[in-house]
């Protein structure tokens, strides 16, 4: 008998072990996935203002906590020309480049239709949330799918996947052609508006929240600086000469005069980042984001650094404000996902769609060569040369994205010698002031030129919608801007080095100084997420992020 229940036992407990193995291995075999992927776009960041004012930064939350537990690709470039916010947008949630992806800029010359393009613009859509034309927006323009379209594809459609932006262009683009829903910010209206393409009325939820009048509230707070102004010791004296003054005088800017009136200055303040972490709560929380069997994307742009950069150029006390209440709205948004989504449940990813130039004032204030072209000046003067010599008026349509636009109708209805006129646009460019070089991109495989510059160019040549000279200013020489504020675009560091931070699930602390490129963002993602990546995808995995 003793013996029979001995035998009993050592069988129960080989097929407990057994099982328990069995168990275990399971478990180990099911694919680990976070439950929600956040992507963080800020427009306009240079990569050096992570340590600019990183000792004003706050110790718990925000940009630190991003760099000490989580992991920066600290050489991060962009890999084409122009470095321009639909451009950015598109190729860190492809994987692409302009080339393949036809976004090669904000807008550009359709020698079809003889007219400007704007890149997220479609007549055949209308606006929703608002009577305005604002709505008239969709993806239709770019050309590959994006990584929400793949995780769409992956899932079978049982995810989410939504894009929210003050910029229509910095919503729809990330979020893709099959995105649940895109919104962005109604100047009209002052609240959160989407177009037809993606539905035919708002979500009660966003409703709720434009019913609130976020942006009154926001405004009657006025924007003082959010220490004292003395201390602002890193950026250049308030108020100087060549920073715009959309509120009149340097600070305290009083903002309660817009309430009710002016919703579009909110762009141009901090609060336009709150309110967008206000859009991006309130949709986790209305579309129960990150609650699924599959990961969910939300695909966040922070559209008020580049509306504040612009207008009062990067050294500007708004500017250093800006960041640094960027960073506590950061850190609300962090402890916000802990507590909703879970710590450990969500992955994300914090860049840039481009950085930003000095203001060339600024710079010639402290002995630095730098300067402006205007645009269309110098397009008037190219249009003369060329009628002196080819006997037929504005050949040249304009400068756009750092790429002159010829009229190839006029050009062929004429039967002129389109070599001979690039030739002689060429002769003329390369001797005006602030620019280096002006190179026919159509013959672009026989200039010699910096490898890294001449494979920018490639990149973000599309011969269906580029321009048919490029021009490249030299160092500190911005387009237009004369004589207040600033722009970006071209190939040079503080247009291309942006940030690149990964946080949360499955992150490892730590930094790497390789060059990777933002390009590399979308592969990245797919890799981590074990599907296939976009179908414009030339960026790789970043392994240090992978591994």
């Amino acid at each position: 008998m003793n013996k029979i229940l001995t035998t009993l036992a050592v069988l129960f407990i080989s097929l407990s072990t057994t099982s328990q193995v069995n168990n275990s291995a399971l478990k180990q075999s099911t694919l680990q996935r976070p439950k929600l992927v956040v992507g963080i776009v800020i427009d306009q960041m240079r990569w050096d203002y992570l340590y600019r004012y990183y000792d004003r930064y706050q110790t718990d939350g925000g940009f630190k906590q991003m760099l000490s537990q989580g992991f920066s690709c600290e050489n991060t470039l962009i890999p084409y020309i122009p470095t321009i916010t639909a451009c950015g947008h598109a190729c860190i949630y492809t994987g692409s480049v302009p080339a393949i992806n036809g976004i090669i800029g904000n807008e550009w010359w359709d020698n079809t239709s003889s007219k400007m393009t704007y890149c997220a613009g479609d007549v055949n859509v209308k606006t929703v949330g608002s009577t305005s034309a604002a709505g008239q927006m969709s993806p239709h323009n770019l050309l590959v799918t994006t990584i929400g379209d793949e995780m769409h594809l992956a899932s079978n459609f049982h995810n989410k996947v939504i894009g929210i932006a003050l910029k229509d262009r910095a919503s729809i683009l990330p979020a893709g052609h099959s995105a649940n829903a895109a919104y962005w910010f109604d100047d009209l209206t002052g609240g959160w508006i989407s177009s037809t393409y993606y539905m035919s009325d708002l979500p009660n939820w966003v409703k709720d929240l434009n019913a609130k009048k976020m942006v009154d509230q926001y405004y009657a707070k006025d924007w003082k600086t959010l220490y004292p102004i003395e201390s602002y010791v890193q950026s250049t004296p308030d108020d100087v000469p060549y920073e715009n003054k959309p509120f009149g005088k340097g600070f305290p800017y009083t903002l309660s005069t817009f309430i009710g009136k002016n919703y579009g200055l909110i762009h141009v303040t901090p609060y336009g980042n709150s309110y967008t972490f206000d859009m991006a709560e309130a949709a986790i929380q209305g579309e129960q984001l990150g609650t699924g069997n599959f990961p969910d994307l939300l695909a966040v742009s922070l559209s008020s650094p580049d509306y504040i950069g612009h207008t009062f150029g990067p050294n500007s006390i708004e500017a250093e404000d800006g960041f640094l209440r960027l960073d506590k709205d950061l850190g609300d948004f962090l402890r916000f996902l802990d507590k909703q989504v879970g710590k450990g449940n969500y992955l994300i990813f914090l860049s840039a769609d481009h950085g930003v130039a000095q203001i060339p004032a600024f710079l010639k204030d402290h002995k630095i060569p730098a300067g402006s072209i205007e645009g269309t000046a110098l397009t008037d003067q190219l249009n003369k040369v060329l009628q002196d010599k080819f006997k037929s008026e504005k050949l040249a349509i304009g400068i756009i994205n750092y790429q002159v636009y010829f009229d190839h109708n006029k050009i062929n209805e004429g039967r002129l010698n389109q070599e001979a006129i690039y030739k002689e646009a060429i002769s003329f460019l390369s001797t005006q002031p602030g620019i280096s070089r002006a190179i026919a991109l159509d013959g672009l495989t026989a200039i010699t030129l910096n490898t890294d510059i001449k494979n920018a160019l490639a990149n973000g040549y599309n011969a269906a919608r580029s321009g048919d000279i490029q021009l490249i200013y030299w160092p500190q020489w911005i387009e237009g801007f004369e004589a207040k504020g600033t722009t970006h675009g071209a190939w040079n560091p503080y247009d291309s080095h942006i940030p690149l931070l990964w946080y949360g699930w499955n992150i490892q602390p730590g930094q790497s100084s390789r060059r990777v490129y933002m390009s590399d963002i979308a592969p990245t993602l797919a890799a981590m997420l074990h599907i296939q990546m976009p179908s414009g995808t030339v960026g790789r995995p970043i392994e240090e992020i992978v591994k």
